[in-house]
């Protein structure tokens, strides 16, 4: 296990290596409630070394027992933040189970928005990360899509979940304050989008605003861009079967 990063070692369960001092004290999962707690609070910014130590009610030295550095404590987080995918139906298509998978995703990183903030680094290795690509994969078995297609398909759907999120992360969350300004954009919007200058834009304005906000139109949003990214995924596997 030497190769393995010792919060890993952790993660995983296997035994790391010794360090002079007292028996722990707390468990790394400790660690992570404290973290995720602040940033659910204040957003990753919030999260130190000092100030989990002191929301555990221990030194920052003692952190050290347990993460190396800064890095290993977001790992710590994001491993505790998405715990386990959501169970899949197999037998459903390929597209429903995609589909939860993607939604589950969504939902947890709403839930933590500051997931977004980390700095992809490395790849997944912890258990709970790998458990999510495991569930995403297993999405794809009876498709003629390859290992490595699988793998790029399930990127595809990951890198759209993010970026959708990423552009409503700082964004009004409660219900009713998303419709006000919405309405007041698209307000603003049509004095400003006029049609012999902004023709495209205009059209999007055209239709009734009850018809707008009649629904969720978030979720109605997410739906349309997943579909389109599995429509052509469905195009790849059509053509790997026909």
């Amino acid at each position: 296990m030497e190769e393995l990063p010792r919060v890993l070692q952790q993660l995983w369960g296997f035994e790391g290596r010794s360090r002079p001092g007292p028996k722990p004290a707390f468990h790394i999962s400790d660690i992570a409630r404290a973290a995720i707690k602040l940033a659910d609070a204040g957003g990753l910014p919030a999260v130190s070394m000092s100030k989990v130590a002191a929301e555990l009610g221990f030194t920052t030295m003692s952190l050290y027992r347990y993460v190396d550095a800064k890095d290993d404590l977001y790992v710590v987080m994001l491993e505790h933040a998405f715990a386990e995918p959501p169970a899949l139906n197999p037998g459903q298509s390929w597209r429903e189970q995609v589909t939860t998978w993607a939604t589950a995703f969504r939902d947890g990183l709403r839930e933590h928005p500051w997931i977004l903030q980390i700095p992809i680094v490395d790849p997944p290795l912890s258990p709970n990360q790998l458990a999510w690509m495991e569930s995403g994969l297993a999405a794809f078995d009876g498709t003629p899509l390859s290992p490595q297609d699988k793998l790029s398909a399930m990127l595809l759907v990951n890198i759209y979940i993010r970026g959708t999120a990423q552009l409503t992360a700082n964004m009004r969350t409660e219900p009713d304050d998303v419709r006000e300004a919405d309405r007041l954009y698209t307000r603003r919007l049509t004095m400003l989008a006029t049609p012999d200058r902004f023709p495209g834009i205009a059209a999007t304005l055209e239709q009734p605003e009850d018809d707008v906000y009649a629904g969720d139109f978030d979720a109605a949003e997410f739906g349309f861009g997943l579909d389109t990214v599995l429509d052509g995924i469905q195009f790849r596997i059509d053509r790997l079967a026909g």
